[in-house]
């Protein structure tokens, strides 16, 4: 039961791409990719995200296949780690029992590791949200993991929802976790920065009490009714 399966490893995502993306949030990321390509129900464990200073989390996803329960292949993994390897670790949405915790969380950071991303449970909760990277996961369990396998690193996975291959780039924030191909990295961030610039100058507009609002007329169909009475 103890064989982890190894395919090709995916090239990493340049640094000056993820410094770029570290600037923007998650929903603008989303926005720009049909709002149909994140992890839905994954989010970050307490106050991990303050190691940041306001950034996104951004990295190159090491994907990994687990038993539910089991993290032998996430110790693999991290044997594998290279600095700004986001790992992306599919446990099946089960949170009976804990993937990871602090030792490996803090064993990740000591080789560059940029982040986590458990679609399962971590544990030492109030630990995790005081470490050194960001930790995002499904939910949290006192229970530990087994090690007995099997597994498999660098093939797809899915997480929340979304089929993640090795490689993507990974962005998270408080909102949660999105993934990018790297086939779309410079399409999706041209447009996700545009984005950002637009909401500045909305906030810019509503501060001055000149934000327009007259598409809402055009999009919504009023209809005037009486007040109906109650009856129980």
């Amino acid at each position: 039961m103890n064989i982890i399966r190894l395919y090709p490893r995916a090239g990493q995502i340049p640094a000056e791409v993820l410094a770029r993306y570290s600037q923007v949030q998650t929903s603008t990321v989303s926005d720009s990719q049909e709002r149909v390509s994140g992890a839905v129900g994954i989010s970050p464990v307490g106050n991990c995200l303050s190691s940041l200073g306001g950034r996104s989390m951004a990295g190159t996803a090491l994907t990994v296949r687990t038993r539910a329960g089991d993290n032998l292949a996430v110790h693999q993994a991290l044997e594998l780690a290279r600095p700004g390897d986001v790992l992306v670790i599919d446990a099946h949405g089960e949170v009976t029992n804990a993937i990871l915790g602090e030792l490996m969380t803090y064993y990740a950071a000591s080789r560059g590791v940029a982040g986590i991303v458990v679609d399962g449970a971590i544990r030492d909760r109030d630990d995790l949200s005081a470490g050194p990277i960001p930790v995002f996961s499904r939910g949290v369990s006192h229970m530990g993991p087994y090690k007995s396998g099997p597994g498999a690193i660098h093939g797809d996975v899915t997480i929340g929802g979304s089929v993640v291959h090795d490689g993507d780039l990974v962005v998270g924030d408080g909102d949660g976790v999105v993934f990018v191909s790297p086939n779309r990295i410079e399409t999706v961030l041209a447009s996700a920065e545009s984005i950002m610039a637009s909401e500045i100058k909305q906030r810019e507009a509503i501060a001055r009490g000149e934000w327009d609002r007259s598409w809402v007329e055009g999009a919504v169909s009023l209809v005037q009714v009486e007040q109906e009475a109650y009856s129980a």
